[in-house]
Order: structure tokens, then sequence, then C-alpha cells
């Protein structure tokens, strides 16, 4: 179970001696089979009763270095920290945002505040628990933020004429993440509800039941290097007119890919395997646009249920299939396809079939020095094996 942080363990860990602490207890392994020794050099040097407070920062710094961007001296509780946006995803996020005054009214530990700082005009920033405001006060001091900061519910606003960003709660106690708008905290009509005049963008899970989210939102999924990592719900002044459905593909760097929306062609035909097979980004899958991507790039749908997708010429910069051999599918001919290119290495990608591939690739027991993909799925009413080969344009 999580550590309970509380106002003493912030003040402890911000003073001399509690830096003094943790920068001697990042120096240790934090292992399973270290615990024992780790337990015991941190209660050395941080006592008894802030031991526990150290050794939870120091394993959450660790984490953190993969999520946020500047932030080795952060402190942070452990449903923040899985909760908070990954820098570049925030970024981008903020960019929206650029030159207004803003209220992040779940401010947490500050992740989204020190993305939207260098672009707001103002900045405010409340959240109802007092240990994470504490936190986030110096996690933005670290990087020369000081926005006001207030202690106070998201549902009853403390700012008039502000944009408003909120970060509904969506993990129970369990740790299960939420997906429906009324199951958040706040819920999301609640929230749309407090901020009927306001300009509103909610920050959610890509897994959230998007038919429950109200008509006049535009929903953007965002993913980052081909990982879907949240959903935006933009209100108001923010939404892009004309749109109720979006995805942005950032790169590693967080730099745009690619903006598509609803609002776009969606001319897509049914059509035979070409020379490519197109597997699109998640966030374009979620977001269902899988036709207009199909559209912009020139690519046809194998079958409509399905969403990937099949050419003369794969979009570039992504990673696509070229088509070695296609037919139906039975394990008996697939393993006879394989042995005949020498497959010893097989990815094996699954839609619309039921087929485990761990089970499957075991049962092939391939041979050989090649590496390929198969990809497995139904065309009209046939089960169809495509053999490739992965290649990133």
């Amino acid at each position: 179970m999580a550590y309970r942080f509380d106002p003493s363990d912030v003040a402890f860990l911000r003073s001399a001696s509690g830096r003094q602490a943790l920068e001697r207890v990042a120096r240790l392994p934090l292992t399973d089979s270290s615990r024992l020794a780790d337990t015991a050099a941190a209660r050395e040097v941080a006592g008894e009763r802030y031991a526990a407070a150290v050794l939870e920062t120091v394993a959450l710094r660790r984490r953190a270095a993969a999520k946020l961007r500047d932030a080795a001296d952060w402190l942070f509780t452990d449903t923040a920290l899985q909760q908070a946006t990954t820098g570049s995803v925030a970024a981008h996020r903020a960019a929206r945002l650029m030159g207004r005054d803003v209220h992040d009214v779940t401010c947490s530990i500050g992740a989204d505040l020190a993305e939207i700082a260098p672009l707001a005009r103002s900045l405010v920033g409340s959240d109802r628990d007092e240990v994470r405001l504490r936190m986030a006060r110096g996690n933005l001091a670290a990087r020369g933020v000081e926005p006001m900061l207030v202690r106070a519910d998201a549902l009853r606003p403390v700012t008039t004429a502000t944009t408003v960003v909120a970060d509904p709660g969506r993990r129970d106690g369990a740790g299960r993440r939420k997906w429906s708008p009324e199951d958040l905290e706040p819920p999301l009509r609640e929230l749309v509800e407090t901020y009927r005049d306001r300009d509103l963008v909610v920050k959610c899970a890509p897994g959230l039941d998007f038919e429950a989210v109200p008509e006049r939102a535009e929903i953007e999924l965002v993913s980052l290097a081909g990982q879907v990592r949240e959903a935006s719900l933009w209100f108001g002044g923010l939404a892009e007119p004309g749109v109720r459905r979006g995805a942005t593909l950032l790169d590693e760097a967080g730099g745009t890919k690619l903006r598509l929306t609803d609002a776009e062609p969606d001319d897509c035909p049914e059509r035979s395997i070409g020379d490519w097979l197109v597997d699109p980004d998640g966030a374009v899958v979620r977001a269902g646009l899988v036709r207009q991507y199909a559209a912009r790039y020139g690519l046809g749908q194998l079958d409509h249920r399905i969403a990937y997708l099949t050419g003369e010429t794969p979009p570039p910069g992504v990673r696509a299939f070229r088509v070695l051999e296609h037919g139906k599918y039975n394990e008996k001919s697939l393993r006879a396809l394989l042995r005949g290119h020498g497959v010893g290495r097989l990815e094996i990608l699954v839609r619309g079939l039921d087929v485990d591939p761990d089970a499957l690739r075991r049962r092939l027991k391939l041979s050989g020095d090649e590496a390929a993909t198969v990809v497995l799925t139904r065309v009209g009413r046939t089960p169809t094996a495509i053999l490739c080969r992965a290649e990133t344009g």
C-alpha cells in the first residue's frame, strides 16, 4: 500500500535535513532483496518518523524520471504521479491555452501548471488536498514558477473569467481506472455545469465512454511515440469549430506528426490486399478516424469492421507492413508458409479472430533465420493470414 504523506512529511522533505536524507537514500538500490538494509539506512539518516516518507519519495522520483521533465527534486504522492500527464503531452495541451488567464482547478502536485506557466498570461492552481498543494508549491518554485495556489473544491469556483483546466480523479481506491464520465471525481456532468459559461478543458483517460460526453465537446485523443496517452475534452472557445473528434500524434520529442479530425473527407473504399498493410495509430482508431486517415493517404479498408488498411504506398514515417504472401488462414497452411520463408522469429498480430498469439507461436514450432510478421484477421467471412515484413519509411 502506498505511503500516505501528511503536511509534516512535506515540511521535513523540503528542509535541509530532509534534502540531505533524500540524497543519501537516493544512492541505495531499493530492490526487494535490499529492502531491510535500505530501511535501516533510511532510519539512520531520517529517523523513525520520516524514514518511510524518504524511501517513498526516492522511489517515486525514480518512476517520475521517465514521465516528467525537470522533476528530479519534486515531491509526489503515488496516486498523483500515476495521474500526472507525461511532460510532452501536457505541453501539447498547454499550447492551446497560450495567452489566456488559466485556472487549474485540480492542480495536484503541479505537473500541468509547470507546462502551462510559460504560455499563460496569468495562472491559478487549486486543489482540495492540502498535502498536494504544499508539494505543488515547492515543485513549481523549483521551476521558477510561483502561481497563486488556493485550497478549494473544483466545484466551488474561486476565480471568474478564467479558462478552466480540470483533471478529475479516475481511479478507485483499488487503483482501477474509471470509464464512465459520471464515475469521475468530480463527475464530468457537474464540472461542465459548474463552468458552463467558461472555456474549459477536461483531461481524461483514453478509455472513457465518449458516447456519454456532451455533444458540444471536441474530443481529442493524443498518442506519444505510438502509444495512446490520454484524451482531452475541449469546451466553448477552446473547441475547434465543426470538430467532434480529433486525433493528434506526437513523436518521441513531443512534436506533432499528425493532426486529424472528423471534419476531413472519409472517402475510403474496401479493397483487396495491396503491396502494403497499415495499422493506424491507436489514437486514430480510438477517435473513430480510420476512414479519414485512409482518405488522407489514399488507402482502403480490407473490411469495414476492421481497422487494417491497405494500399500501394504507406504513409511517410510510420511502421507499415510490406506484404509477402496472403491466403486463407488455418494453422497447417500457416506453418507451411512460414517454413517456406525460413521464418524463425515471428510477430503475430490478431484482429477479428479468436486466436491466442502466444499459444499459436508455441504450436507453430518455428525454426529458421528470418524474421517476419503475420497478420491474422477477417476479410468478409474469411479468416485470412497475411505474411509481411515490418518497415518504417
